[in-house]
């Protein structure tokens, strides 16, 4: 061998439990470790996804009719932004006993402008200790454009709650919205 070079077979090499060896021109195979992370990730990505799409909420429609509106101006803006909620609550999830009686879009005139009003209704005989309206909104095309909520805490059981959610789009770029009702029981 040349300038102290060394020969190893593969057969002689270290190759690791589980990887076959390789030929000359030959594409390297994933080995059992490989396989057993790609089965692992798979398995863990499939149970997450599971968790958030078997037991999620179910969303209603509802149609944005042409609006003769303005946009906000920058002091409006300023407090619709200051207004709306745009963070979901922690710990909410579908409760049985709270149902979207009515909802309808609202174009309201200075600050609030978009809207989405409605009454949630608590079927149930226990109260509930929060209650969350999420709203989301879409273009023409189908994009969303944002997500809106309004809240109330402690909805005693045979009481109905008036809504607003503040929708900060402009109304002439939106076309519909869904809408759902959380809550953590009492």
């Amino acid at each position: 061998m040349p300038n102290g070079e060394s020969s190893i077979s593969v057969a002689e090499s270290s190759i690791p439990d589980g990887e076959p060896s390789m030929s000359a021109g030959e594409s390297p195979r994933p080995g059992r470790r490989r396989w057993l992370s790609v089965v692992g990730a798979s398995i863990v990505g499939a149970t997450f996804v599971g968790c958030l799409g078997g037991g999620g909420p179910s969303y209603e429609s509802g149609s944005i009719p042409a609006v003769n509106g303005s946009n906000r101006t920058a002091q409006q803006q300023v407090a619709a932004t200051a207004s709306a909620t745009t963070s979901t609550a922690s710990g909410v999830s579908p409760v049985e006993s709270l149902s979207l009686v009515e909802h309808s879009f609202v174009y309201e005139g200075g600050y609030q402008g978009s809207t989405v009003q409605g009454t949630v209704k608590n079927t149930g005989a226990s109260q509930a200790q929060l209650v969350e309206v999420r709203t989301r909104v879409y273009d023409e095309s189908g994009a969303q454009l944002g997500q809106y909520m309004a809240r109330t805490g402690d909805l005693a059981g045979g009481d109905s709650w008036a809504f607003t959610v503040i929708i900060l789009e402009n109304p002439a770029v939106l076309d519909r919205y869904e809408i759902t009702v959380l809550g953590v029981p009492g």
